[in-house]
């Protein structure tokens, strides 16, 4: 019971750990009561639904971890239910290495990020591949035809846990979009300057005339 995160998390080891280093006390607290964070809610959600990329780690079966980056349009990694999201698995560089990994253990962490706001949320599941031949809806809810790209599959989360991570040391980093948007009001003030110098001199340079 209590927060789902840290029951899945927090093995004996990691308690022992915490229990070293003094930080089991604060951590211990919140593991009791009813079961939560288990099940998103709306700021979960609208965050999910705003990001353009994620990391998805794996783990083969010969134990090793594998973390690949998933990218796509905003909105992309869609809500299908409070613990339920999916998205379109869009054709890369064909190694295959998550959905093979996938077939041996469907276990998923993933990380959703937010550079420039300094905020990371952690979620775990457990994923299935969805192919059009098997359930030709679900691909089809989770396509964006505008994208242009190309669909190979559907992979469906079933969540677990989730939790929000501590924003320090995260290192705000902006897209080319974020940054050209920033800009704008200053470039266009520059216009507005230089068309108002422009006007002042009559059209003209210095040295002309």
């Amino acid at each position: 019971m209590g927060h789902k995160f840290a029951q899945i998390a927090f093995t004996p080891r990691v308690r022992a750990v915490q229990e070293a280093q003094g930080s089991r006390k604060s951590y211990a607290r919140f593991e009791g009561g009813p079961d939560h964070h288990d099940r998103l809610g709306s700021s979960e959600a609208q965050f999910i639904a705003a990001r353009d990329s994620f990391y998805m780690a794996t783990v083969s079966e010969t134990g090793w971890p594998y973390m690949q980056h998933r990218g796509g349009p905003i909105g992309f990694v869609q809500i299908l239910w409070a613990d339920k999201i999916g998205f379109a698995d869009f054709r890369g560089n064909r190694q295959y290495v998550s959905v093979g990994n996938l077939g041996h253990d469907n276990r998923v962490s993933l990380f959703f990020m937010d550079y420039p706001g300094q905020q990371r949320l952690k979620v775990l599941g457990r994923a299935r591949i969805v192919t059009r031949s098997e359930n030709p809806a679900v691909l089809e809810a989770l396509n964006m035809p505008a994208y242009g790209a190309i669909v190979e599959r559907g992979i469906v989360i079933d969540i677990e846990a989730f939790d929000w991570n501590c924003p320090q040391h995260i290192t705000p980093r902006f897209t080319a979009q974020e940054v050209a948007a920033a800009v704008a009001p200053l470039q266009a003030r520059i216009n507005e300057l230089e068309a108002q110098l422009n006007g002042a001199a009559g059209g003209t340079t210095p040295g002309d005339g």
